[in-house]
């Protein structure tokens, strides 16, 4: 068996939901080994948060800068780290790891601002380092199993792209309630110039480019805070057009009573429409124009996508799996990696598409600062 990956982590302390998230989608293939953390902004609770995880006290960080100074000394230090903080950290957190060669793993969005975004990126470009971005929902098979059939021209070519992601968890201000989540999400100085737009715009925004293989070249948005002294958008329409021609439709909202975590992507073009939710992930429909609607179940007759298919048909399979279908697929790049080679990233999202989902936060800002002018991405 190849030894597991030694792995850290800033941010994700043991009371943190995505920290809890990243943890269980590593340990599912047995590919990681958890051994070192800057887990909190404060000491007291990264020190807690590591005892709680088993972790050497040695090797529980006050800060992240310290972490990777002394874990790129150690004969057995970490050869990557997962980066699970709001939005701000990101590029400062993981620029010090990539610099020393650590590969990183960072949660979506790619920071809070392009700017940052941009310095990030350079020091990816610099680096022999991986960096992968945790944009789970490529890694369902059925998203998968639809980018497929798109690039081998099912479709034929693109002419209709409709995304939507709604919640609801947002509709009162459970920010002044004390919700650790709801806090920093709508807190422009940790999470950046958008509200609902950078945390799960930005996930239908690249659901839609990851399945068609399209850019957006400019959009015109409309962003919205409907709760009463919200300073983040928690509602968004976007308008978008794509290289080539083809146009798309965006709506992200928080603020939507009844939708739990509804991520649909409906994709029409000249020969045939996919329409696929992430809240029945394991269904994909098919429709070749002018021919009855086609179900294509993962495992099924049809489906042609082996990539990240775990368990028999029939049984769920979802948000854990496909999140661990990132970190597996990262173990397998890190695995090369220490023989000295630096593969590309493949299905997995990078640097790329964390500069290109920042470059459409920032240009839905403009463009609703203007009431919904379109402007280039």
């Amino acid at each position: 068996m190849t030894a597991r990956i030694r792995w850290g982590m800033v941010g994700g302390g043991s009371d943190a939901f995505i920290g809890g998230v990243h943890r269980i989608a590593a340990r599912i293939d047995d590919r990681y080994e958890l051994v070192a953390g800057a887990l909190s902004s404060t000491p007291e609770r990264a020190k807690a948060s590591g005892a709680a995880l088993g972790l050497d006290p040695a090797r529980t960080y006050d800060d992240f800068d310290a972490m990777a100074k002394r874990e790129a000394r150690l004969r057995d230090g970490i050869e990557a780290v997962s980066i699970v903080t709001p939005n701000h950290v990101h590029a400062a957190a993981a620029i010090p790891f990539l610099r020393r060669g650590i590969h990183v793993i960072c949660d979506k969005p790619l920071t809070s601002t392009l700017a940052d975004a941009k310095k990030l990126a350079r020091a990816v470009e610099k680096s022999d380092a991986l960096f992968v971005l945790t944009h789970n929902y490529t890694g369902y098979p059925m998203v998968r199993q639809a980018r497929a059939m798109v690039e081998a021209g099912d479709l034929g070519a693109i002419r209709v792209v409709q995304v939507e992601y709604p919640q609801d968890w947002l509709t009162t201000a459970v920010e002044g309630e004390g919700l650790k989540q709801a806090e920093w999400r709508t807190d422009p100085e940790r999470s950046g110039a958008g509200g609902s737009v950078g945390d799960i715009g930005t996930h239908a925004y690249n659901l839609a480019g990851f399945v068609t293989g399209l850019r957006a070249e400019r959009l015109a948005a409309d962003l919205t805070a409907f709760v009463p002294g919200r300073k983040l958008d928690d509602n968004g329409h976007v308008m978008l057009r794509y290289e080539g021609g083809a146009k798309g439709m965006l709506w992200c909202s928080q603020v939507a009573p009844g939708s739990e975590n509804g991520l649909r992507l409906r994709v029409y073009g000249e020969r045939g429409g996919l329409d696929w939710a992430q809240e029945d992930p394991n269904y994909l429909w098919f429709t070749p124009h002018g021919e009855p609607k086609r179900l294509i179940t993962r495992n099924g007759a049809g489906f042609t996508e082996t990539l990240g298919a775990r368990i028999p048909p029939g049984h769920p399979e979802g948000y854990l799996e496909g999140f661990a279908n990132i970190y597996a697929q990262a173990a397998d790049l890190i695995v090369a990696a220490r023989g000295g080679a630096k593969p590309d990233n493949g299905l997995l999202p990078g640097i790329e598409a964390g500069l290109d989902g920042m470059a459409f936060v920032d240009a839905c800002v403009r463009s609703s600062k203007r009431d919904a002018a379109w402007v280039a991405l």
